[in-house]
């Protein structure tokens, strides 16, 4: 039977960088309503702030799915005790397994290794599943933290209550 396997791993390996150029692309393409170029995914990746995904500011985490690399997903640290959950991706052959349920808990783990006691993230409006998949688990909408062109929707969690 084929299973998850999750782990953290750096930004810049060849299955982090090929799940982050996927989860680039599809964010892209749906926000253009159109296939990305792969110039508009470079730009995208350049200067995306993901060097700072390694512990002590933050960590990144690759799951696999039997031998093949499904899913990413990171966290940053945003002051001592509240993490931002960014870059959830989970490969289209691969969704509806269980994957990103188990990458949200792991991320919550790390974040709460690293000292945070709350969990936000921002999203768009447009990101249907992935705002249902944080409603499910126990993500509610909290006021603006931050600004930018791609944020529509901010969501929180306390990680205190969980365990």
């Amino acid at each position: 039977m084929t299973s998850w396997t999750l782990a953290p791993e750096a930004f810049d390996s060849v299955n982090a960088s090929s799940l982050r150029r996927d989860y680039y692309d599809e964010v892209a393409s749906r926000w253009s309503k159109r296939p990305a170029t792969s110039e508009e995914i470079d730009r995208g990746l350049t200067r995306d702030g993901v060097e700072l995904l390694t512990v002590p500011t933050g960590q990144f985490v690759v799951g696999h799915y039997g031998e093949e690399a499904a899913a990413c997903g990171g966290i940053l640290m945003l002051d001592a005790k509240r993490a931002e959950l960014t870059r959830v991706y989970v490969r289209p052959a691969f969704r509806g397994k269980n994957g990103a349920s188990l990458l949200l808990e792991l991320l919550e783990d790390e974040a709460r290794t690293l000292g945070a006691c709350q969990m936000v993230l921002y999203t768009r409006l447009d990101l249907i599943e992935a705002r249902a998949l944080y409603v499910r688990h126990g993500y509610a909408e909290i006021p603006a933290y931050c600004t930018g062109p791609y944020m529509e929707v901010w969501y929180g969690k306390d990680l205190g209550s969980d365990r």
